[in-house]
């Protein structure tokens, strides 16, 4: 299943004279929510004939509860799944579930390894078959050792992505560092093998420097003024479709820019990732697939036909996955505080001197703003902020910005301790900060944040 939960048929094996399902993808709705969680816990369902009907069950009123065929091998089809099987020339089947654990963080921040519907084995016959118990006990097993292998490859493959990202991230902040702007979209690596995409720019200073299939010069421009207009207390935009986002200019873009990424270097400066539209045809079986189409828990849409047709997917670019988000925030938390706005004839001095004041701690701190700074600091409710080593503000997130009256832009590159804090709590982060430095950790340590604006007069 991908991400939007639709189904693509990936492997098969079949008779010379059965139709091939190879390739083919079916809508999410085919497989409702209810029978996902069904999966979860009976991991292998067997039908033996779709077409005998069904045999009433008689409940002794004196029970306390109504009966249930949750876990009952007998029971029944929907009547829809027989007519969508029937459809198929399908008599009998046999679904094996491939669960593998995903991680996944709870409402309080704590990662835990969550059972998710990865994919099914399904086996069809073209007449009525009942698969004995000790052959259905041997296809469990087999789908739970295969669970297994198959989560090692994708926590592998994941890791092996992540290590590319960090290698990235490091390089490409080292060229910020050497004063090498220009670099990150003109040498190897630069900014397009951080995450996958069609072309790359990077706006500064209201100059240009494209890379692979991007937007004119004049089209940038634009882009960038419409961010500043639209989303400027954002820290960036995610998009499959500028169209969908807003963007009035994305008509005359056509499909070879649809999706858009960017990173803000300061308030009117920014890298941009781009991507084509998807440009390829997903066979589906039955009726069209609606993507916002959501089924209702109760029964499934019987498909009239099982005949194959291609949607092809206009203006609209592949999404923009979690892990790529993250490495784009993760690049700009890294490099926020490093730039400001200038004046133009002092450009070069001073990105350079701001430039050495970034620390990069490798590896591991890039890891550690990834998966902290990005996931709490911009979706928290409560109020987080983050200092460097100095104790200047690099990190300020929307509640801690509500409670002060002191926007993002404006905290960022201010003293935490001379600058933000009542007098009273200046020696209490002083103390936090050099026990920080050390290694140490404090909690339950109240400071008291100054108000500024309208929260002051108040």
């Amino acid at each position: 299943f991908h991400e939007d939960e639709h189904g693509e048929v990936v492997a098969e094996t079949r008779r010379s004279d059965l139709e091939p399902f190879i390739g083919f993808h079916y809508p999410a709705t085919d497989i409702p929510q209810a029978s996902r969680f069904l999966f979860m816990k009976n991991k292998v369902r067997m039908i033996c004939d779709c077409t005998m009907p069904p045999v009433k069950v008689i409940q002794d009123r004196n029970l306390a509860q109504s009966l249930s065929l949750t876990g009952s091998t007998l029971r029944a089809p929907h009547g829809c799944h027989a007519q969508y099987m029937g459809n198929m020339g399908s008599i009998a089947s046999l679904v094996m579930a491939v669960i593998i654990y995903d991680g996944e963080v709870d409402a309080n921040g704590r990662a835990y390894q969550a059972m998710k519907l990865w994919g099914m084995v399904v086996c069809h016959h073209t007449s009525a078959r009942a698969v004995p118990f000790p052959l259905r006990s041997a296809c469990e097993f087999l789908m739970q050792v295969f669970g297994l292998q198959l989560n090692m490859e994708v926590a592998m493959a994941a890791h092996v992505r992540e290590n590319h990202i960090l290698r990235t991230q490091t390089i490409l902040c080292d060229m910020f560092l050497r004063d090498a702007l220009v670099g990150v979209v003109s040498q190897s690596p630069n900014v397009m093998d951080l995450v996958k995409c069609d072309g790359a720019a990077l706006y500064y200073g209201k100059k240009c420097w494209l890379l692979g299939v991007t937007p004119t010069e004049i089209q940038i421009a634009d882009i960038a003024d419409w961010l500043l207009e639209h989303y400027m207390d954002s820290t960036g935009l995610f998009t499959d479709s500028l169209a969908d986002a807003g963007y009035p200019g994305a008509a005359s873009l056509g499909d070879g820019v649809c999706g858009l990424a960017t990173a803000k270097i300061t308030s009117k400066d920014s890298l941009f990732w781009f991507r084509s539209h998807t440009a390829k045809e997903i066979k589906r079986a039955g009726t069209k697939y609606d993507p916002g189409e959501k089924d209702d828990g109760q029964r499934m849409h019987p498909r009239s036909s099982f005949k194959v047709f291609s949607e092809v997917v206009k203006l609209r670019s592949l999404p923009w996955e979690d892990v790529e988000m993250d490495a784009i925030h993760s690049l700009q938390l890294i490099l926020r505080g490093s730039f400001q706005d200038i004046d133009n004839c002092d450009t070069k001095s001073m990105i350079h001197t701001r430039l050495n004041d970034l620390k990069l701690q490798g590896p591991d701190e890039l890891s550690r703003v990834t998966n902290d700074m990005v996931r709490l600091i911009e979706t928290a409710t409560a109020p987080i902020l983050a200092v460097d080593a100095h104790g200047f503000i690099t990190g300020w997130n929307n509640k801690v910005a509500d409670l002060t009256g002191l926007s993002l832009e404006e905290a960022t590159g201010k003293s935490l301790a001379k600058e933000l804090v009542l007098d009273k709590s200046i020696s209490t982060v002083e103390r936090l900060l050099f026990l920080a430095l050390e290694g140490e950790d404090r909690q339950d340590v109240e400071i008291n944040l100054r108000t500024f604006g309208q929260h002051e007069e108040k």
